[in-house]
């Protein structure tokens, strides 16, 4: 599973999540809109978007954030 971290000319860079391993792709090989944050996984030497996972995670950093504020 990866996530974009940013997207510079026509270079994607994302970064695995597991592992934390930067990779990067050509713009073009993504058959869909992008953006940062944007998650994706590799089947079959597809790019699938990841819209379920992407929801979740962003749920799950949110919270951490509002967690990390209470602390403080």
């Amino acid at each position: 599973m990866y996530a974009i971290d940013k997207i510079e000319n026509n270079i994607v860079v994302a970064e695995e999540i597991e592992t934390g391993k930067q990779i990067n792709f050509q713009k073009e090989s993504f058959p869909f809109e992008l953006h940062e944050g944007l998650m994706f996984s590799l089947k079959e030497g597809k790019i699938i978007k990841e819209t379920e996972k992407e929801i979740d995670r962003r749920q799950l950093l949110r919270a951490k954030m509002e967690r990390l504020k209470k602390k403080s």
